[in-house]
């Protein structure tokens, strides 16, 4: 606001007008990674403050502190359980609809858009969550309890792989950055789906009975052009409940809200352009003998206003979430989840089976897994490289791929509950992930810069 009011007052006649085609496109994806790079700092260091504090003469502080029980009553209605279940169960589930908008939003405008752009970033996703998952059967073996951390290594932490992308600056074009986001939301969308099918409990018919009417109820809500945020709030809200008390894991209800919250616009593109167009000929014909900066403050206010109310609930929701997702619930979540104690020799514990499986998985599997289905996508000649982006840049991304954290963390919970292996697990991926992103770095830093963005 405060740069548009500038221009305006230094005479752009271009000042207060709406931003060109391309930035339109490109402004929100700007902004998306600035604020998950910026995230994924944050998110370091809430793993480093947990690894730290289990591993000190305060762990027991640390355990008692997220198993402190926490209770929530509403009238006749409680519902009752430790810091660390709201954290995992509850405040996730504004991780996971953040995740269906980004979805939902790429699916429609981005990079999902087409089955021609959308075909390089889904083979990449796809050969990075199998080939990790095979190498880990591979290593742990197709029996038995450690079995189940399969998923685990499929995962790719997208607010960390972006912040290490930051750090390379002008050697990561924008292309590059898009393919990333494309893939890491895929590669979140292949998780949920492992997640609903093969980390659920034993189902309850009725709760999700329950479910399924609520998301009805969502549909006809979105078919009816409702657009009110608190209606879907309150549903969703509901939807969480049910699926809560359905034996499905909760972050799921976060993805099925996402899909229903309406994506279109209240006005569509002419008719918006032709209101601003209106607003300021008016503007000019009452400001023909100088502006005062009262009447420059009244029309872009005016159209900052038409703007935001024009925006699709989607989209508005998905700017909201952004900052809550990434500073506080993420690094909550890691804060949380991070903390495992490490006992015992370090070289014993490298060559465990759960340990060893997660790594090669994250770090090997990612790699070659991303990698090598983007090269044969694009030699079969099925899709291309986007503008400005090298084998060297996929490779470099390819890396980055294997910073697994958040979404294995979660997995990784979900997989081993209390058990031992989940120390193992947590200690496979934090390794990896300093592994992988120490790689991806060092990799892109190798790349001739990328030619400047345009303004």
């Amino acid at each position: 606001m405060a740069r548009s009011t500038t221009e305006a007052l230094s005479g752009d006649p271009t000042a207060g007008l709406p931003p060109q085609p391309i930035d339109r496109l490109v402004a929100p994806f700007r902004e998306f990674s600035q604020a998950a790079a910026s995230g994924g700092i944050l998110l370091l260091a809430a793993a480093l403050v947990a690894l730290i504090w289990a591993n000190s003469p305060f762990a027991a502080s640390y355990e008692e502190l997220f198993h402190t029980p926490l209770t929530v009553s509403v009238g006749g209605f409680e519902l009752s359980g430790t810091l660390h279940f709201w954290i995992n169960d509850a405040l996730m589930a504004f991780f996971f609809l953040l995740v269906g908008l980004e979805l939902k939003r790429e699916v429609l405008v981005g990079e999902l858009a087409s089955a021609r752009k959308a075909v390089l970033p889904v083979a990449a996703a796809a050969g990075g969550a199998v080939l990790p998952a095979i190498l880990f059967f591979l290593i742990v073996g197709g029996a038995g309890p450690a079995a189940r951390g399969w998923g685990v290594p499929m995962a790719t932490d997208i607010a960390f792989a972006l912040g290490i992308l930051a750090l390379v600056g002008s050697r990561a074009p924008l292309g590059l950055r898009i393919f990333l986001t494309a893939l890491a939301i895929v590669d979140d969308l292949v998780a949920v789906v492992v997640i609903a099918l093969f980390y659920t409990d034993d189902l309850a018919i009725g709760p999700l009975a329950a479910a399924g009417g609520v998301l009805v109820a969502l549909l006809v809500a979105n078919r009816l052009g409702i657009r009110q945020a608190i209606v879907y709030a309150l549903l969703g809200l509901a939807l969480w409940l049910a699926v809560l008390q359905s034996g499905v894991h909760a972050s799921i209800a976060g993805v099925l809200l996402a899909l229903t919250i309406p994506a279109r616009r209240r006005i569509d593109s002419a008719d918006f352009a032709a209101r601003a167009g209106g607003i300021l000929d008016r503007f000019r014909e009452e400001s023909r003998h100088g502006p005062s900066i009262e009447d420059h403050h009244a029309t872009l206010w005016e159209l900052e206003d038409m703007t935001e109310k024009a925006q699709a609930p989607m989209l508005r929701i998905e700017h909201a979430l952004h900052p809550w997702v990434s500073f506080l619930i993420v690094p909550l979540f890691a804060l949380a989840n991070a903390g495992v104690a490490i006992e015992g020799d370090l070289a014993t514990l490298a060559g465990d089976p759960v340990v060893l499986g997660v790594f090669v998985g994250l770090v090997v599997g990612k790699q070659l897994g991303i990698f090598g289905a983007s090269w044969l996508i694009v030699r079969s000649g099925l899709a291309a490289l986007p503008d400005g982006v090298g084998w060297r840049h996929v490779y470099g991304v390819a890396w980055l791929g294997g910073i697994g954290f958040t979404m294995s963390l979660f997995i990784g919970e979900l997989a081993y509950g209390e058990s031992e292996a989940l120390a193992l697990a947590k200690i496979g991926i934090l390794a990896a992930s300093i592994v992988a992103g120490i790689g991806g770095f060092l990799v892109l830093r190798t790349v001739r810069d990328a030619p400047p963005e345009p303004e």
